[in-house]
């Protein structure tokens, strides 16, 4: 049994959860999400605190219990303060902008790169080459930081490219030529 899907999720004050028979809503002020909710498993609300319970056991039951705890937490933390992911781009001439709800890299390629935010994602463009990204949904913001990494991903001998800010980038050492 997994040891955080035992564990409770607090409510905040602002934060409304609505449970239906298959599915989860969690209604805040910075948004609503919705999530359905595995057959297998039971949510439960309980003054300020939500609890996921096991409605029938099995192997794969376990794993989903766990994660589905964290997502609901993640969705509880999204609706009431929010998540940011900072991304930083190193690089003679390497700059993003943002141009309505578009974001455009100009990353060493012979082209520009332009990137449509998804719905419910958030941009700002700091210095030109500091974005940061905001939204209530998690796992959206996490997918659409990870695109925009993958239009430049670092590279390890000059360490030009897009990372994420708290990433460490380990440097290689190049060719020390003949002697």
């Amino acid at each position: 049994m997994s040891r955080v899907g035992k564990k409770p999720i607090p409510i905040p004050p602002k934060v409304q959860v609505t449970l239906t028979a298959d599915e989860v809503t969690v209604k805040g002020p910075k948004g609503e999400l919705k999530r359905p909710l595995p057959a297998p498993l039971a949510v439960e609300v309980t003054g300020d605190q939500l609890q996921v319970r096991i409605k029938e056991e099995g192997p794969k039951v376990k794993a989903l219990f766990g994660m589905f705890r964290t997502l609901l937490a993640n969705m509880v933390k999204g609706v009431s303060e929010g998540f940011e992911r900072v991304l930083e781009i190193q690089g003679v001439g390497y700059r993003a902008e943002l141009q309505g709800r578009q974001l455009v890299f100009n990353l060493g390629y012979s082209h520009p790169v332009p990137f449509d935010l998804p719905e419910g994602i958030s941009a700002q463009v700091e210095r030109q080459t500091r974005v940061i990204l905001s939204g209530i949904d998690r796992e959206l913001l996490g997918l659409t930081a990870a695109k925009i990494r993958s239009f430049r991903p670092p590279e390890p001998y000059k360490g030009k490219g897009i990372k994420y800010q708290e990433e460490k980038i380990r440097r290689k050492v190049g060719k020390t030529g003949s002697k």
